[in-house]
């Protein structure tokens, strides 16, 4: 069962419409949805809320950029005690393309340093992913300039497709109900 959502990102107005926000715009609308308001609490280095949704479900956003966002994840983790296997990280995919999701229990990396961070920092990679495409960058341009643009119009609404698809099927997804959730996300 899942008791932590993490969204992963950037934090302030330059990196509000990027690529690499897409797990804040997931954790946003998820907070929205709820009428969960997410406040900036430094002892856990991010934006946090709770909501009741079958039980207790912490929501953050770490503040603390990209690259340390284990810092953010761990504080939470350790002082709610909250394993590894019950933390669903959402973030953005590189793999897939604008309007494709998938979700993944536990794993490597893959590059993404924000993932590489939290496994670090919790000492274990066994946490649940909800991997939303953004797509590859065309032709030369890096990796980071791309993950730090905003999307194109219609990127940008195959991507906001998708999360509110994910948003749907999350009572499977807290409810552990992971293959449920794959079958209908994976299609």
């Amino acid at each position: 069962m899942v008791k932590l959502i993490v969204g992963l990102g950037n934090p302030g107005p330059a990196y509000d419409r990027t690529r690499h926000n897409a797990g804040f715009w997931f954790v946003d609308r998820l907070a929205a949805a709820h009428a969960c308001v997410l406040r900036e609490e430094s002892r856990f280095h991010g934006r946090v809320g709770t909501m009741e949704v079958g039980g207790t479900m912490h929501l953050l956003e770490p503040l603390t950029f990209m690259n340390r966002s284990g810092l953010a994840v761990a504080a939470l983790a350790k002082f709610y005690k909250i394993a590894p296997e019950h933390i669903l990280v959402v973030h953005d995919e590189l793999d897939f393309g604008p309007g494709l999701v998938r979700i993944k229990r536990g794993g490597g990396h893959g590059g993404h340093n924000g993932l590489r961070d939290i496994m670090a920092q919790l000492g274990s990679g066994g946490f649940q992913r909800l991997r939303i495409g953004i797509g590859r960058p065309a032709g030369a341009m890096a990796v980071a300039d791309y993950v730090l643009a905003a999307p194109s119009v219609a990127e940008r609404q195959a991507i906001f497709g998708v999360i509110d698809k994910a948003l749907e099927c999350l009572p499977d997804l807290l409810a552990g109900n992971i293959e449920q959730a794959m079958n209908r996300l994976h299609v």
